[in-house]
C-alpha cells in the first residue's frame, strides 16, 4: 500500500473516532510513542530548530577552505586529519 493510501485510510479512521476524546487521546499517545521510537532509531533525524542550532554552533568553530587545485585528501591532511 502506498504512503498516500495509508494516509488517506488513517484520516478516514480518525474521522470515525474524532468525537471520542478518550480514543483520540489514545491515538495521539501512540503516535507520539512511534515518533519517539523512530527518532531514537535514526540519530540523523532532527527538527528544523535542532538543525539550525547545529549550524550556528558550527559557525563558532574554526573555518577551513580548500586551496585552488587542492584535492580532498590533501586538504584533510592539511587541516590535521589522518587520511
Amino acid at each position: 500500500m502506498a504512503t498516500s493510501q495509508i494516509t488517506a485510510e488513517l484520516f478516514r479512521s480518525l474521522g470515525d473516532i474524532a468525537d471520542d476524546d478518550t480514543l483520540m487521546a489514545k491515538v495521539l499517545k501512540y503516535v507520539k510513542k512511534l515518533a519517539t521510537q523512530r527518532k531514537q532509531a535514526d540519530p540523523t533525524l532532527m527538527s528544523r530548530e535542532e538543525f539550525y542550532a547545529r549550524v550556528d554552533k558550527a559557525k563558532e568553530g574554526p573555518s577551513f577552505k580548500m586551496l585552488p587545485n587542492e584535492d580532498l585528501t590533501t586538504f584533510l591532511r592539511r587541516i590535521g586529519h589522518d587520511v
